[in-house]
């Protein structure tokens, strides 16, 4: 069987040393290559200025040794290195100041790989609490250098700086056909409000999905979401095509205060479990199947009818329940007025739930993430890191027929006819 030992672990009188494991060999591995690398940087360094020179004919560029060793985090492990030095003897004729070598390989204040840097923060978003940093990943990397709680904490400071550009970039370059609004809760410290989240993701002209806004609110009132879609309007954002979200007035009314040509779609999870709510238990069964049948028909008039049949199943017995489809009936069946390939998109703002069930997860963890400045900078990093990963929606080159006002009936593209010839 073939193994594979270090040079020195063999001698005439003793017994062969144990195999290396599998995490040594790729470290010292990693370890070579690296030191090949800083070494030919540091060469091709000095010999692009060997024509540098004083006045009696030195170099001024010259080699100078190795700096001190260090550890460097890496998605290998903690890889030993020393650097190799440079003494560049060269004045900035404008400053005055000497010339310095500085490695795009390895700077001189890198302790760990950007690849570890983004890791620590998604650990710490899904769930891993600053203090177990150390225990937990210190045997997996080989070392704990560099995964103090101060250093993840360093790290939020950066976040919030991020949300703060995000929330002043312009918006009058992006056409948002649809958009999903949510307000999602969450826990913050027990003296503290709970901090709830309003949140905005849309589907661009060419089909993609991107976050729009996220600000905090006061209980989804209608005073917080006009804010908010009013920074959206002034900086430059233009009235979307349809809007989804569930049942809460307070987005309703601020969207038709501030963007009254966009149409409006109810959620079917939520507007589902509200109906349930107000049924017994031993009527969800029948009762669910009622409801697929009405968003799931293959166009409007067939939804329209099962509707009908709910409310004949029902109303007699269970008269608030039945009012819940009945009422907001033409705004549940809004995208059946849409392309049929989107119709599962738009049904429900799902987009915005699955993304923030990791948000839940974390502020139940470590019971809230201190502030609301954190909380927000929280779930921004948390979308951003999860948007790479979201789909286009079906048939994406239908988006920007339904912005060009293009009429789909039952799903379906409605050719407009030519007009006759005079």
């Amino acid at each position: 069987m073939l193994t594979v030992v270090p040079e020195d672990s063999t001698s005439a009188d003793g017994p062969a040393a144990a195999p290396l494991l599998i995490d040594e060999i790729v470290r010292e591995g990693a370890r070579r290559m690296l030191a090949a690398a800083l070494e030919a940087e540091v060469d091709a360094y000095i010999a692009e200025l060997a024509d540098q020179r004083d006045e009696r004919g030195r170099r001024l560029v010259v080699g100078n040794g190795h700096a001190q060793p260090r550890q460097v985090m890496t998605a290998a492990g903690a890889v030993d290195v020393q650097a190799p030095r440079v003494n560049d003897r060269r004045v900035d004729a404008d400053t005055g100041e000497r010339q310095r070598f500085s490695s795009a390989i390895l700077p001189p204040w890198c302790r760990r790989s950007p690849k570890i840097a983004e890791v620590l923060p998604l650990l710490y978003l899904h769930g891993l609490s600053s203090g177990d940093f150390v225990p937990a990943l210190e045997q997996f990397l080989g070392s704990g250098a560099g995964l103090s709680a101060s250093t993840v904490t360093r790290l939020t400071s950066s976040w919030q700086a991020d949300y703060q550009t995000f929330t002043a970039r312009d918006l009058s370059g992006v056409d948002y056909v649809y958009i999903w609004a949510d307000g999602i809760h969450v826990n913050i410290h027990l003296e503290e409000d709970r901090l709830c989240l309003l949140v905005l993701i849309g589907v661009r002209a060419d089909g993609r999905k991107e976050l729009i806004a996220l600000a905090d609110g006061y209980r989804e009132s209608t005073g917080s979401w006009a804010d908010l879609l009013r920074d959206c309007a002034r900086r430059g954002m233009s009235a979307p095509v349809l809007a989804v979200g569930d049942g809460a007035l307070g987005f309703w009314a601020a969207l038709r205060d501030v963007f009254p040509a966009t149409a409006e779609q109810r959620c079917w999870i939520h507007k589902t479990a509200n109906v349930l709510a107000a049924l017994p238990k031993s009527a969800h069964p029948g009762a669910k199947k009622h409801l697929a049948e009405i968003h799931n028909a293959e166009d409007k008039t067939h939804a329209r009818q099962a509707a009908t049949t709910f409310a004949a199943a029902y109303g007699a017995k269970f008269p608030k329940a039945v009012a819940k489809i009945t009422d907001d009936l033409e705004v549940l069946l809004a995208f059946y007025d849409y392309p049929a390939e989107h119709w599962v998109h738009l049904r429900t703002t799902n987009p915005i739930e699955s993304t923030f069930a990791t948000v839940r997860h974390r502020t139940k963890v470590t019971k809230g993430p201190g502030s609301r400045a954190a909380g927000l900078a929280m779930a921004f990093t948390l979308i951003e890191s999860a948007q790479a990963r979201w789909r286009v929606v079906n048939a994406p080159h239908l988006v920007a027929l339904v912005r060009a006002g293009a009429v789909f009936e039952a799903g379906e593209l409605v050719e407009r006819p030519q007009p006759h010839a005079a």
